[in-house]
This record gives C-alpha cells, sequence and structure tokens, in this order.
C-alpha cells in the first residue's frame, strides 16, 4: 500500500510540474504576440512533459543506483528535447521539412534497445550508443544529400546533432558505470 501511495503522489508531482511549466508560454502569450500557442499544441506538450515524467518515475523506481538514475534522465530529455525541437522548428530545415522524421527512427531505436534490455543497465549502455549512432546517421545523411537546405546549414546541422550524439552517449557512459556498480538486492537490474 506504501508503494502504491508513493507512486500516486510522485504521479501527481509530475503532472502538477507540467501543469507549472505549461504557465511559461501561457504567460508569454499574455505580454508578448510571438509566443502562440494553440489548444493543441498545450495538450501536445503536457503529454510529451507527464509521458517523459512517468517514463523516468518507472525507470528510477527499478534504479539500483544513481549512476542509473541520472542516465535514465539524461537519456529521456535528450528525447524530449529532440521530439520538442523537431516539433517546434524543426532540427533539419523548418518543423514542416519531411527529412526530421528520420528522427522517428533514432527514436525507435532507443526505445526498441529498452525493451530488447528490459531496463538492464548494461543493455541500456548498449542502446544508448545505437541510438547515438542513429542519431550520427541522420545527420550524415542530411549533409550528404544537402537536406534542409537553406534553413539549416552544415554548421547548424553539426552542432544541433552533435549535441544529441553526445546527450546519448553520455547517458550510454552512465548506463555503464551504473551496470559496474553494485545494485542493491531485490533491484533487478544487475548485469
Amino acid at each position: 500500500m506504501k508503494t502504491d501511495n508513493t507512486a500516486y503522489r510522485s504521479t501527481i508531482r509530475i503532472v502538477l510540474a507540467a501543469a507549472f511549466l505549461l504557465l511559461v508560454p501561457l504567460l508569454a502569450m499574455q505580454l508578448t504576440d510571438e509566443v502562440v500557442w494553440s489548444l493543441t499544441d498545450f495538450a501536445t506538450a503536457g503529454g510529451l512533459l507527464v509521458g517523459t515524467g512517468l517514463l523516468y518515475q518507472l525507470a528510477a523506481r527499478k534504479a539500483g543506483n544513481l549512476a542509473y538514475r541520472v542516465a535514465a534522465g539524461v537519456a529521456l530529455g535528450a528525447a524530449l528535447f529532440l521530439v520538442w525541437a523537431n516539433l517546434a522548428v524543426g532540427v533539419i530545415g523548418s518543423e514542416d521539412d519531411p527529412a526530421n522524421w528520420m528522427y522517428v527512427g533514432v527514436l525507435a531505436v532507443g526505445a526498441i534497445g529498452a525493451m530488447i534490455a528490459r531496463l538492464r543497465p548494461q543493455g541500456m549502455a548498449r542502446a544508448l550508443f545505437a541510438t547515438a549512432l542513429a542519431q550520427a546517421l541522420v545527420a550524415v545523411i542530411a549533409l550528404s544529400f544537402r537536406l534542409g537546405s537553406p534553413e539549416s546549414g552544415p554548421l547548424e546541422l553539426l552542432a544541433g546533432n552533435g549535441l544529441f550524439v553526445a546527450l546519448f552517449v553520455g547517458s550510454a557512459l552512465l548506463f555503464r558505470h551504473a551496470a559496474r556498480e553494485k545494485a542493491p538486492a531485490g533491484a533487478g537490474l544487475a548485469g
């Protein structure tokens, strides 16, 4: 019963934090005409924030150590930021550029890898290294075929994708470190 109550409270905190964050664009809309969000924008952002928070809650509850929790936070934060950036302005060209759909594949690599790893840290490290490789591959394809021109130049594509590659690699290294630490008894994530 205590575990259910703790999970319930954590979920309420996630929803309240998302609502608080959504007050920022709502307030900005009152102060300037440059911020224009529709009800769909608020619903999408709210869903992304709450969904990411719930996934982190799941990972943190299963985590055996701090390195694992930080790794999960970095991976989920990078994925959230990647989706958000694509919806808002696009990483390749504008948000309407179909080349941005390649990032769905990047996130699919991470999600499928996490499922195969069953959230175990060593497997998660492999999944995040594969995600970083998929992210780099998107950059190579975009640069090779000059996708996103003229909105996204080569330097912008390298910097934007390089940031996500670094975040995914950093998460992978943290998961690798978590795998080396001895997890507490009953954590079920060793190896």
